[in-house]
């Protein structure tokens, strides 16, 4: 399952307890409005982990975009991990503060953060 653009596409997929999304490209003004509908059709699940190593561009909408969505998910009771993102993204991230509210995880230690969700406290 995927959107597709010249400028931006998604990639994603569907587990028992984890949804994987992989952005590609720009998410900017102009395609802001497909990441944040791929964002909020996405399953319920305890963690959504969105793949940001493709990502050249993150403007301020898609942070506030991002922010609008991790608010959403821990709503449901869920959790919105950010793995791998570009050092530009990553640097926007930082800038923002961005870093401090989302987690901001390697893709090799991406995969402990389900666990600790899923894990009976």
């Amino acid at each position: 399952m995927g959107q597709h653009s010249d400028r931006f596409h998604l990639e994603i997929s569907v587990g028992d307890h984890v949804v994987d999304v992989r952005a590609v490209g720009e998410i900017d003004i102009a395609t802001v409005g497909s990441f944040r509908a791929a964002l909020w059709a996405a399953p319920a699940r305890p963690v959504l982990r969105l793949d940001l190593s493709g990502v050249r561009v993150l403007s301020a909408t898609a942070v506030r975009t991002l922010v609008a969505a991790h608010l959403r998910i821990r709503a449901r009771g869920g959790e919105l991990v950010l793995v791998d993102p570009d050092p530009v993204v990553a640097r926007v991230l930082r800038v923002t503060g961005q870093h401090r509210v989302l987690p901001v995880r390697e893709s090799a230690t991406a995969g402990t953060a389900a666990v600790a969700v899923l894990a009976p406290a």
